[in-house]
């Protein structure tokens, strides 16, 4: 989850979208109106015919973390990087940016990254992979287990950066302050007016699966698991737990990368870990590019 501190991220700027992008609405399965932008593949090799099959083939759909959307610098950043390798899906969660309806924090907004890659399919990609951040990271863990026997809203590989394992963590300050703008009143107000953020005002019922509960079901779908390890957010029991209950399916372990030096999500990752992603999500299940 992103909160306060994340606003920013590398360059002030938003960045214009690539050339012969283009926007669209989506509709969730509840209804909820979801902002979205398709971007091309701008690599070269794609447009060499030995070697564009899997570039063309591929889109990757991305999942911002809290207090973002598809026009935030770091969004948009890792959406060129990818571009490099793929066809590129962004949107906003519900509650950001132009998306109707109100925050979840994580619980609805599977629906969200579900009509996303929907949308990726229904524009004649063959193999739509899936990469989060924060609550992100957390969406496409839950995504990929809850909507592996669907073939219109599957994912081919997931990426989850800078992810937590289980909810209602408190363990740090900056924690702390989100779960106060999340369940609070005034911190509602914050958030909306202040992060441009509009949190739903009713509790979990049921609480959703966790993200450590969900790993186990997501084999034999490819699965990479990024966090640092200067990560002011969740610390590295987070993403440890999540490879325990990965290699504890029994059907397949997930990959994890700690990065050194590295801090929270989208703002966190730098360009060359981006490019290792993207190429990790264009290698997994033997569909790379090599």
């Amino acid at each position: 989850m992103r909160s306060m501190s994340e606003g920013q991220s590398r360059g002030s700027l938003v960045p214009d979208p690539l050339p012969g992008a283009r926007r669209g609405v989506l509709r969730t399965s509840d209804g909820v109106r979801i902002e979205a932008m398709y971007e091309p593949c701008t690599a070269g090799f794609a447009k060499n015919s030995a070697a564009a099959g899997p570039a063309a083939a591929t889109a990757v759909v991305v999942a911002h973390g809290f207090t973002g959307s598809v026009e935030r610098p770091a969004v948009r950043r890792a959406a060129r990087v990818f571009a490099q390798r793929a066809a590129v899906v962004t949107f906003s969660f519900r509650g950001h940016g132009g998306s109707g309806g109100r925050s979840t924090v994580g619980d609805r907004e599977v629906l969200d990254l579900a009509a996303a890659v929907e949308w990726a399919r229904s524009l004649g990609h063959t193999r739509v992979v899936t990469v989060g951040f924060s609550m992100g990271g957390s969406v496409v863990l839950r995504h990929a287990a809850l909507h592996r026997g669907r073939t219109e809203a599957r994912t081919d590989a997931v990426a989850s950066v800078s992810a937590p394992a289980r909810w209602y963590y408190r363990g740090t300050a900056p924690m702390r302050r989100l779960h106060w703008i999340v369940t609070r009143p005034l911190g509602r107000l914050v958030g909306r007016y202040g992060f441009r953020t509009r949190i739903h005002h009713q509790d979990w019922d049921p609480v959703p699966l966790s993200p450590v509960e969900a790993v186990p079901l997501i084999a034999p779908t490819p699965l990479l698991l990024v966090h640092g390890d200067r990560d002011p957010y969740f610390p590295l029991d987070h993403p440890r737990m999540l490879a325990a209950a990965a290699a504890g399916g029994g059907t397949g372990a997930a990959e994890l990368w700690l990065e050194p030096g590295m801090g929270h999500a989208e703002n966190a990752a730098d360009e060359a870990l981006l490019a290792r992603i993207a190429q990790w999500l264009m290698d997994a299940g033997g569909d790379g590019t090599g």
